[in-house]
């Protein structure tokens, strides 16, 4: 920086001798060709253009040295520096203090000029960074541009940016041009940010480095990142200009970006913090209420076997054939109930993990809902199935997964009504796209605020109007997976017949269909 004090210095002494030769060569023309008599006020004009152009230094140099040559060459006694007549003495002295006062005034304009184009250069890139960093998915796909937009402002020739929780660690993963990072750094300048006044910079070498010959080769700089305390990364700058050191707007708008950059690291970090306790959380609920589900309806089947196999084998028991038989039917209904619910648990497992491959074909609604009810009707007790669905009706589906669909609803109705429901079966045509198959009853129905929810696995209502209740939350889970997998959907809403009524819809059967596989 020093070095260049001298040739500033030059630069400004032959700018102020230029204006000063032109401003003479302007007054000489009027005074000896026009017959102004004191035209000294030109000298000014060549004050405030030099003051424009290098600040208050060139203004100084070019008023004092447009006073001296005016003294020089145009008061009496000419060629001399003295001046005979008080009254010239006077005018050259106001002329100095107008020139000098214009010139500061014009390098204050300048200056201030300069700083608002700065300011506004510097808001500019402020605005492009944290654009890029509000609107992110992730903060390492927001670096680039903020590289790109740092080596804009600062004019830099390169800027790097780097993370990693040390420095044998650091990876590059922004960059503003193709050149790669040196490495390793022999020598560099970090800048130590200060709390009150100006942040610094400080030479760092290795020790296998050697130090550089000055205009060798670019200067790098080095800004580090931390995330609360801790080393995060880094920004490295290169500047072409070895032994220039990047100026204080330079360096302040350094230090703000790798602020921005740790804060959207640290907001990162309690991110990924929050989501891993929140897929805890969730683990630990679905396990809870899978244990809580499927103990309940493990134990109920298993006590009914339990019992009634004891009441078989008990040597001081006598059973009639009646008895009996009611009794292995008894076990024999309860080992299905089991049956189901493991079937049901592996279902679940299939949708969650994809391996659940639906088989397209045209499907009649007719046979499916004669072998739903056929299975269904030994539990439904006193609960009358009927199905009202027009003859010749069919759909383009799974016939297995439609018919376990259909099962799992009759069972979800005839579990959670009372005896002497009614339990409907209907269809309707959708226009030519498809087909809605409805599962209703007359039972005490689903509130409202709880139809959004009951596909949702493990969850369950509690029991009212006198059906069963309970369950195992996982049935109506089930159902939605296997209408998804077949290319339809499943909702629920109140039953016309007050109760509640489950809609499948499912793609109408084209005239001619393809059986196939789809995932």
């Amino acid at each position: 920086m020093n070095r260049l004090r001298p040739l500033r210095f030059v630069t400004v002494a032959i700018a102020a001798a230029t204006g000063v030769t032109l401003s003479t060569v302007a007054v000489a023309v009027l005074e000896t060709q026009l017959g102004v008599p004191d035209a000294s006020s030109v000298y000014v004009v060549a004050v405030a253009i030099i003051a424009i152009w290098s600040g208050v230094l060139g203004a100084v140099v070019t008023a004092i040295f447009g006073v001296l040559v005016y003294d020089f060459v145009f008061t009496e006694p000419r060629y001399t520096l003295t001046v005979s007549d008080p009254g010239e003495w006077l005018n050259l002295l106001l002329l100095l203090f107008v020139a000098v006062t214009v010139g500061q005034l014009a390098a204050l304009q300048r200056l201030r000029t300069r700083t608002a184009v700065a300011r506004d250069a510097e808001s500019r890139t402020l605005f492009e960074v944290t654009r890029a960093l509000a609107t992110r998915t992730s903060t390492g796909d927001a670096l680039s541009t903020i590289a790109d937009a740092m080596a804009r402002a600062t004019g830099m020739s390169a800027v790097w940016i780097t993370l990693g929780g040390d420095e044998a660690g650091e990876r590059v993963v922004a960059q503003s041009s193709d050149r790669p990072l040196p490495h390793p750094v022999r020598a560099y300048s970090v800048l130590h940010p200060a709390a009150v006044g100006e942040s610094h910079w400080t030479l760092i070498r290795t020790p296998s480095s050697q130090p550089r010959p000055p205009g060798s080769s670019p200067a790098m700089f080095r800004v580090r990142i931390t995330d609360a305390g801790r080393p995060a990364g880094s920004i490295w700058v290169q500047r072409s200009a070895a032994d220039e050191a990047p100026d204080a707007r330079s360096t302040a708008l350094l230090v703000v970006v790798a602020d921005l950059i740790s804060q959207a690291l640290a907001h990162d970090r309690l991110d990924e913090e929050r989501r891993r306790a929140e897929i805890a959380r969730q683990s630990d609920a679905v396990k809870t209420a899978l244990l809580e589900s499927v103990s309940h309806n493990l134990r109920t089947p298993l006590a009914a076997i339990r019992a009634s196999a004891g009441t078989l084998m008990d040597p001081g028991v006598e059973l009639a054939d009646e008895e009996a038989r009611a009794s292995a039917a008894s076990i024999d209904r309860e080992a299905q109930r089991l049956n189901r619910l493991v079937g049901n648990l592996l279902d679940l497992s299939r949708i969650e993990g994809g391996a659940l491959k639906a088989v397209r074909e045209i499907v009649d609604l007719d046979e499916v809902l004669f072998r739903s009810r056929t299975h269904v009707a030994p539990r439904a007790g006193s609960r009358s199935i009927d199905v009202d669905v027009p003859a010749g009706t069919t759909v383009f589906g799974d016939p297995v997964l439609l018919e376990e669909a259909v099962v799992n609803l009759l069972d979800n109705a005839v579990a959670h009504t009372p005896e002497r429901t009614r339990v409907l079966v209907s269809a309707r045509a959708l226009g030519e796209a498809g087909v809605r198959l409805t599962i209703e009853d007359s039972g005490a129905g689903v509130p409202p605020s709880h139809l959004d929810r009951i596909f949702d696995k493990f969850y369950r209502l509690e029991a009212s109007g006198g059906g069963r209740g309970g369950g195992s939350g996982v049935g109506l889970a089930v159902v939605r997976g296997f209408a998804e997998a077949m290319g339809g959907r499943v909702t629920a809403r109140q039953s016309t017949l007050g109760g509640l009524a489950i809609d499948i819809d499912l793609p109408a059967a084209p005239a001619e269909g393809l059986p196939g596989e789809v995932a």
